[in-house]
């Protein structure tokens, strides 16, 4: 395979000594080389800007939760269509990943994310139209859809930039993504007029405005031939992550299929267990899942891999240990401090996988791969969300429904616990952060 070779932005290249032909021309040129460059925006913002994106995508993918309320209230679904309607946003991401996640190896980075971002502006178009279940359908397709192609040029764009600072990063911004959505989308309609507009408005002029930036961003990889082929859905590891991405798997489905269950039954749970109609406390369990999360991941950042792996598994277990004795006492303040530890459990578990496997992947590599380990992750979200609504409404209801799932959260991370102990012991699961790709 042919290595990309990766541009460093900050350094454009030199120019030849020696003295042009046409001093004239050869000064010309140098202007329009230097106002090219003067438009770019520097590493460190890109990075940013980068980070930014999949924080507006993921809130974006969250900013439906408060409002499944307002949908159930207005269109009469059950529950089983609101884990249905966010499961199709989890298949669509997975064929999003699956089939346009390596793109941006061949075609460059900015491309893909521009494509996205405007796709990302046609599904708030839709959602703030819609007038039934099939008009949210549609938008969560599309939205997934763009958000599987963006996830793994997003990522390998930061790693592109900033080896150790964009793996951390890939770890970090999902959860704050998550967690503002959830709580901004909540406000809204909790407070504002026309929530099931608004929200998706704002939405849109952040990605507008985003769009923007990201055309003013160097790209950071060259083109190289196969972009159509790379369409073709292929699961494939290169031999150097294939042992950890054995160990970080279990622990990636496991924390994300808690996300799924608070994302798509956590309002109705929450509000079952207090008594309260109020939509910001709809979305406050998974913005406390998703807000703690992300804080742990910068907490533990300079801990070794191996660390924040076991914190992750252990926190995981603790914390939904609790949830699950809080749903059947009905205590609300139980659910919300097993939420939080479950929470550390996320975020940690989350970045660990993330620090076990990407180290490992070379730059030509780090889409194809980083868009792997979110295959994992959307599978472990969607599955047994919809499995979970189907259970709600034909068998024992959302309480009982909300134990089995946690029960089964609980031995998938303590089946990534004994993988962890049994084989995580060597590659990148020993490194600390500051290590990874050769970079302090």
């Amino acid at each position: 395979m042919t290595n990309l070779s990766v541009v460093p932005a900050s350094k454009p290249a030199r120019t030849s000594d020696a003295a042009p032909a046409d001093a004239g021309s050869a000064s010309g040129s140098d202007s329009a080389a230097v106002s090219a460059r003067g438009r770019q925006l520097p590493p460190n913002v890109a990075l940013y800007v980068l980070a930014s994106i999949t924080i507006s995508f993921l809130a974006a993918s969250s900013a439906p939760t408060p409002l499944y309320a307002v949908y159930q209230a207005e269109w009469g679904f059950d529950p089983i269509t609101t884990t249905v309607v966010f499961g199709v946003y989890a298949v669509a991401v997975l064929l999003g990943l699956l089939t346009m996640g390596k793109v941006s190896d061949h075609v460059g980075r900015r491309p893909v994310l521009l494509a996205a971002l405007a796709a990302q502006v046609a599904s708030m178009v839709v959602f703030a139209t819609a007038d039934g279940v099939s008009g949210l359908m549609v938008a969560r397709i599309v939205q997934g859809l763009s958000t599987g192609a963006a996830l793994g040029a997003i990522g390998a764009g930061m790693m592109d930039i900033d080896r150790p600072r964009g793996t951390i990063t890939n770890a970090v911004v999902p959860g704050i993504g998550t967690a503002a959505g959830a709580l901004v989308s909540g406000l809204v309609v909790q407070f504002l007029p026309a929530p099931t507009h608004l929200v998706y408005l704002g939405l849109m002029v952040v990605f507008v405005l985003q769009a923007v930036a990201v055309a003013l961003m160097a790209e950071t990889v060259s083109r190289k031939p196969g972009a159509l082929a790379s369409l073709a859905p292929e699961i494939k590891l290169p031999r150097a992550v294939r042992r950890p991405m054995l160990v970080a798997a279990p622990v990636l489905f496991a924390v994300w299929a808690l996300a799924g269950l608070y994302g798509s039954l956590g309002p109705s749970l929450a509000r079952e267990l207090t008594g309260s109609r109020s939509e910001v406390l709809g979305g406050l369990s998974l913005f406390v899942l998703a807000g703690v999360a992300a804080v742990s991941v910068l907490v533990l950042r300079k801990a070794a891999t191996r660390t924040v792996m076991l914190t992750g598994i252990l926190a995981l277990i603790a914390g939904v240990a609790l949830t699950l004795v809080s749903i059947r006492d009905s205590s609300p303040t139980g659910f919300f401090v097993g939420t939080a530890i479950a929470g550390v459990g996320f975020g940690s578990g989350f970045q660990g996988g993330i620090r076990t496997v990407m180290p490992l992947a070379r730059p030509h590599e780090s889409s194809g791969v980083l868009s792997l380990l979110f295959v994992v992750s959307y599978l472990g979200m969607g599955v047994p969300a919809v499995i979970a609504g189907f259970l709600v409404v034909h068998a024992g209801g959302l309480t009982v429904t909300a134990q089995e799932y946690g029960v089964a959260v609980i031995v998938l991370a303590a089946f990534a616990l004994l993988g962890l102990l049994r084989g995580g012991r060597g590659g990148a699961a020993d490194l600390p952060v500051e290590q990874v790709g050769g970079n302090a």
